[in-house]
């Protein structure tokens, strides 16, 4: 019966110190990613830039939301407008803390391997580049003024941008730029514990044969010139394979009662046969 072989996973991180340098880089992303998305949380600012937008034509404006909804025309909200991108961006960020904390402590305590690295970062790529991908999208609800991007992303928070909402609009900038920078990291993560499930060559050597993919020259050279050798020799007869059969004292014995043993011992009788008389008959062994 096959069973799967994972002798070709590396359970051994090579470069420790690169791993402790990324996390270095990610505490200070992943906390202003948690502080940034908890502030803006549940609309502190979110409608504002909706509705600037709308004044300076940049998008759609927040008020034709509650027109089509009185006259029974409901549309949904634009993606980046949308409460579900705040609420989403909160989620992923305690979860990207909560995995920096317990990858970390596995880290040092060597129970993180780079496979199961590999499928956790990969995760985390994922749902940032949902969200980067959420942030980023378009809004064509009023085709009047169509907007591929959202208007912070693609222009000043200074003039003509209402002053009062400058903070505002830098906070979301910097939300959308650590977001980027964290999907960047993950993506470095994933790849370099990607190159670390393989096993190296001097890894499998060191491993023995089994894990070596190719087999010594050596070895092969003995191989055949072994059985060439026991090619060479004469077989014996009523043997198998030239090789004489293993004679233990049961044998020897069962052969012996049998009277099978040929020349090996003449044929004499038991001495237990003069001394154990039946009746009239002498007991012969049957």
């Amino acid at each position: 019966m096959w069973k799967p072989s994972f002798s070709w996973v590396n359970l051994e991180w090579r470069w420790q110190k690169v791993f402790y340098i990324l996390v270095i880089i990610e505490i200070p992303f992943t906390i202003s990613a948690l502080a940034l998305f908890g502030i803006a949380d549940p609309d502190l600012y979110r409608t504002q830039l909706w509705q600037e937008g709308a004044n300076h034509g940049w998008n759609s404006d927040p008020i034709e939301i509650l027109y089509s909804y009185a006259n029974h025309r409901p549309i949904s909200t634009p993606t980046p407008w949308n409460q579900f991108i705040t609420s989403f961006n909160v989620v992923i960020a305690v979860l990207s803390m909560f995995i920096m904390l317990v990858k970390t402590v596995m880290f040092i305590t060597a129970t993180f391997p780079p496979l199961v690295s590999a499928i956790v970062h990969a995760s985390l790529v994922a749902v940032y580049a949902v969200s980067i991908t959420q942030q980023a999208a378009s809004d064509y609800s009023d085709p009047r003024h169509p907007s591929k991007v959202p208007w912070y992303l693609t222009h000043s928070c200074s003039d003509p941008v209402n002053p009062r909402l400058k903070g505002y609009c830098q906070q979301a900038q910097g939300a959308f730029a650590t977001t980027v920078c964290l999907c960047a990291l993950f993506t470095v993560y994933m790849v370099l514990a990607t190159i670390c499930c393989f096993r190296t060559c001097a890894q499998k050597a060191a491993l023995g044969p089994r894990f070596s993919d190719v087999e010594s020259p050596g070895s092969t050279f003995d191989d055949k010139k072994w059985e060439m050798e026991m090619g060479s020799y004469p077989r014996t007869p009523n043997t198998i394979g030239g090789l004489k059969s293993p004679m233990t004292p049961r044998t020897l014995a069962f052969n012996t009662l049998d009277g099978t043993l040929g020349s090996r011992r003449p044929n004499k009788d038991l001495p237990l046969r003069h001394h154990i008389s039946m009746g009239n008959e002498t007991y012969q062994g049957r």
